[in-house]
């Protein structure tokens, strides 16, 4: 089994602030499942800066789009507070490779404290340097 690498501190997510929606990003969570530049490009597009433009879609499309991720690197808060709303009852998928999907009101314990999280994809075969989360350098993110 391949060791464990130190795990990464967290960093605080970026912002990209709508008028509507406040969209965030946590850069090192990012799968690069690509549902959010597939699903809406205009919003979320990588050749431009800043990549994320919430503004360019409604905001309840761009929420739609962001429930999309698998990781939980995107997330959402409209300007009124409102947050997603974790899914309900939660669930956990295994991938092929071994990772774990879930989805639902989850509390994640990390090597810096526990987490709230409506979605992640947690590592399966423990080489990650981002524990708990997949980070992609292990044999579990091979495809």
């Amino acid at each position: 089994m391949p060791q464990p690498k130190e795990p990464m501190k967290p960093r605080e997510p970026k912002e990209y602030a709508g008028r509507e929606i406040t969209v965030s990003f946590e850069a090192r969570r990012c799968l690069h499942a690509a549902e959010c530049v597939h699903g809406l490009p205009q919003v979320f597009d990588l050749a431009r800066r800043p990549w994320v433009s919430p503004d360019d879609a409604p905001a309840d499309q761009v929420a739609e789009v962001v429930r999309r991720c698998p990781s939980g690197a995107l997330r959402y808060r409209y300007a009124d507070g409102r947050a997603e709303e974790p899914g309900s009852p939660a669930s956990v998928e295994r991938t092929g490779t071994g990772r774990l999907v879930m989805r639902g009101d989850l509390v994640v314990r990390t090597p810096y404290g526990e987490r709230r999280e409506t979605r992640v994809t947690l590592c399966g075969c423990g080489a990650t340097g981002n524990r708990p989360y997949c980070d992609q350098s292990g044999p579990c993110a091979e495809r």
